[in-house]
C-alpha cells in the first residue's frame, strides 16, 4: 500500500555540530548532510562536486539489491505531482507513472530539528540529532537508523503512536527534477504488530514489525521533510536465550517484533 504523508513545516536553521538550535521559525525539520558519497562510496567533503559523483538509477539499483528502486522514484513523483492526500496505489498504474531518467547523490546522514525543551537544546527548545544511513559505518557493518514519518496525523492521540509510523532508512539520496531539488529517503516501513496491535501492558511501549507485501519488505521514498527524528527499538526478547551472536549492528535483522523505545528521551516519551 501507499502510505499518506504530508510534508513538515520548515523553517531555516544554522545548526552546527553541536545539539542545540537557536532559532524561532522551526516547528520540526529534517535535511540531508552535506556530505556527498562517490559511486565507490568513498568521502567527498565538497558540496561543489555533487554534480561530479552522480549515479544512474540502474546502477544504485543493482548496488543496494533493490531493482524496485526506479519506479519507487516514480511514484514518489507521481503522488508530489498529484498532491492528493487520499490517492492510494490502487488509482495508480505503472503506465501513468512520470518517466526518470536522472542520475542520484547519495547522502550517508540527515539532520533532523525538533522541539524538545526538555532535553538538551538551544534557548527556543530546539534540538538537532544526526539520523544516519551508510552500507558501510566507519569500515565496518552498515548503519541504518530507524526514524518517526509524519503521516499526515499528527499529534493525534487517539492514533497509536500520535499518527506516526516507523520506518528503517535504508539509504538517503537526493536528485533534481523539473528545476526542482528532491531530498528524500528509501525506507522500509514498519507496522503494529498482529500479535498485540496495542502497547504493552508491562512496558506501555508499542510493538511493532517489518512490514512485507506479496513477500517482499514494504519500501517506499519519502521526503525527508516527512521525516520528524530517529527512534529507538528494542528487541522482543521473549523467553528465550539471547544468542551471542546478536550485535548492535545486527539486532535489527535478527527478530521478528521489537518495542518502540518510549524512554529514551523525554521528547520520545511525550511522542510516544
Amino acid at each position: 500500500m501507499q502510505r499518506k504523508y504530508n510534508k513538515e513545516p520548515r523553517g531555516t536553521a544554522s545548526a552546527g555540530p553541536l545539539e542545540i538550535v537557536n532559532d524561532l521559525s522551526i516547528l520540526a525539520h529534517t535535511e540531508l548532510g552535506r556530505t556527498i558519497r562517490k559511486w565507490h562510496l568513498y568521502i567527498v567533503t565538497l558540496l561543489t562536486c555533487l554534480s561530479d559523483y552522480k549515479i544512474s538509477v540502474s546502477g544504485m539499483a543493482a548496488h543496494i539489491n533493490k531493482p524496485e528502486l526506479p519506479d519507487l522514484i516514480r511514484k514518489f513523483l507521481y503522488y508530489q505531482q498529484l498532491n492528493d492526500p487520499n490517492a492510494s496505489d490502487l488509482d495508480v498504474s505503472i503506465s501513468t507513472l512520470p518517466t526518470f531518467t536522472k542520475k542520484l547523490s547519495m547522502h550517508s546522514s540527515a539532520s533532523s530539528v525538533y522541539f524538545a525543551p526538555s532535553d538538551p537544546c538551544g534557548i527556543y527548545g530546539l534540538h538537532q540529532e544526526q539520523i544516519r544511513s551508510t552500507w558501510q559505518w566507519r569500515q565496518g557493518p552498515p548503519q541504518q537508523d530507524t526514524v518517526l514519518v509524519n503521516t499526515g496525523n499528527r499529534g493525534d492521540t487517539q492514533l497509536p503512536m500520535s499518527g506516526f509510523v516507523v520506518a528503517r532508512v535504508l539509504f538517503f539520496f537526493s536528485f533534481t527534477y523539473g528545476w526542482k531539488i528532491y531530498p528524500v529517503a528509501l525506507v522500509w516501513w514498519y507496522i503494529l504488530s498482529e500479535d498485540s496491535g496495542r502497547r504493552d501492558e508491562a512496558t506501555g511501549m508499542w510493538l511493532i514489525e517489518c512490514e512485507y507485501h506479496n513477500g517482499q519488505p514494504l519500501l517506499q521514498v519519502v521526503h525527508v521533510d516527512t521525516i520528524l527524528r530517529a527512534v529507538h527499538l528494542l528487541p522482543y526478547f521473549g523467553r528465550k536465550r539471547v544468542s551471542r551472536a546478536i550485535t548492535q549492528d545486527n539486532s535489527l535483522d535478527k527478530y521478528p517484533i521489537y518495542y518502540v523505545n518510549r524512554f529514551a528521551d523525554h521528547h520520545s516519551f511525550e511522542i510516544l
